[in-house]
């Protein structure tokens, strides 16, 4: 794996479910994307929570772990990158 993105960790909670989101971002779409991520953050919705997150090598897919009780939530985040992101969202049970 590459490099672990900054962000804002979440302790992580036994109550709430994990998720694990894998962003491919669009071609030609990466420096966008980061400028966008250094303007405004994430903008998580609030109850979603961040874990984690590691970067391929290639700077192309970023894992990122997850949790949240609502799923709509990750829809709505999905909708604010989807200009430059294509996702993912795989339950982890």
């Amino acid at each position: 794996m590459g490099a672990i993105c900054k962000g804002h960790y979440s302790q992580g909670s036994m109550d709430l479910k994990k998720y694990m989101v894998v962003e491919k971002f669009k071609p030609g779409c990466i420096e966008a994307n980061f400028e966008r991520y250094n303007s405004q953050g994430r903008m998580f919705p609030n109850g979603l929570h961040y874990l984690n997150s590691w970067v391929n090598k290639e700077l192309s897919i970023c894992y990122q772990l997850m949790e949240s009780n609502d799923i709509e939530l990750f829809y709505e985040w999905f909708k604010k990158w989807d200009d430059f992101v294509d996702f993912e969202l795989v339950p982890l049970d």
